[in-house]
Order: structure tokens, then C-alpha cells, then sequence
């Protein structure tokens, strides 16, 4: 059985806009390829076709996944969440203890990380070391550099 995970209403959105384009876009251009190899002929020695029966194999082991993640995606309502804890779509602004670095970040699903954005994954170090914190904690937070901390300066929807 499948996790369940959640999401932004945008995040689960990308997720389906995704699988439609494999299913209704890619799909059917693979498979026109595949009628076009065999239209060539003899498909024992034809690369063409090998080449676009792999690309088919791996489109659809990707639709298949594509398709467990959205059936067990959630949209998650941010209205019934404690605004005083970080949680999952928390956007919380943090202070480096040790260099007075603040920061910004908002704590999102694995698939919608995005650092550019200021988007961490709730997986992540920062992540997990940050959630259930409040205002005024420190969050040890485990990096390869080592155990850095941060002070919980303010949380926001």
C-alpha cells in the first residue's frame, strides 16, 4: 500500500497536469513511432522499433507511479492547522544562532521542494528539524556540515 502525501492545491495540480501530458501527449507519440517502425519491416533487426518499445516501457512505468502518487495525494487544508507550531505549509522566517543569517522558508511536500523558491521539503534536515517548533525555539538542524542552529523568529500561512 501506497503513502498517503500531502499537498498544496497547486502541488497535487501539477501532479495531474503532468500525468495528462504523459497520458494524452506522450503516449500517443510513442505509440505512432512504434507503428512506424513496424510499417519498415522486418522488426527482428530494426532499431528504430527496439528504441521505441524501451520508450514506451519506460513512459508507462513512469505513468503507473505517476498515477499511485496522485491517487494517494491529499490537498491539505491549511485553515485546520495550529498557526503557532511549524507544520506542513508553514512559512516561517529563521535566524542562523551562530552567523545572525534570517532566512525564510516554507515547508511544503517532497515533490514540491524548490530552493530557488525558499520551498523546503518536509523530508529534508531543515524539514524535520524545524517541524512542531514555535515561535522563540531553537530547531537543531542536522546538515553535512554538521548540527546548525536556528531560532524560530516568526510563522505564517
Amino acid at each position: 500500500m501506497s503513502q498517503i502525501n500531502y499537498y498544496t492545491k497547486e502541488g497535487l495540480q501539477k501532479l495531474k497536469d503532468e500525468l495528462s501530458e504523459m497520458e494524452n501527449v506522450q503516449r500517443p507519440i510513442i505509440s505512432a513511432q512504434i507503428g512506424e517502425a513496424i510499417d519498415k519491416g522486418d522488426l527482428s533487426e530494426n532499431a528504430e522499433y527496439d528504441a521505441a518499445k524501451e520508450a514506451q516501457g519506460i513512459l508507462e512505468t513512469k505513468i503507473s507511479r505517476l498515477k499511485d502518487v496522485v491517487a494517494n495525494g491529499r490537498v491539505i487544508d491549511d485553515t485546520k492547522i495550529d498557526n503557532t507550531r511549524i507544520f506542513i505549509l508553514s512559512t516561517t522566517k529563521i535566524k542562523n544562532v551562530k552567523t545572525n543569517q534570517e532566512m525564510v522558508l516554507t515547508i511544503v511536500a517532497e515533490n514540491e521542494a524548490d530552493l530557488k523558491s525558499k520551498k523546503i521539503s518536509i523530508e529534508s534536515p531543515f524539514g524535520k528539524g524545524l517541524l512542531g517548533k514555535s515561535v522563540g525555539d531553537i530547531a537543531d538542524v542536522n546538515t553535512p556540515n554538521g548540527l546548525l542552529q536556528f531560532e524560530i523568529l516568526e510563522i505564517t500561512r
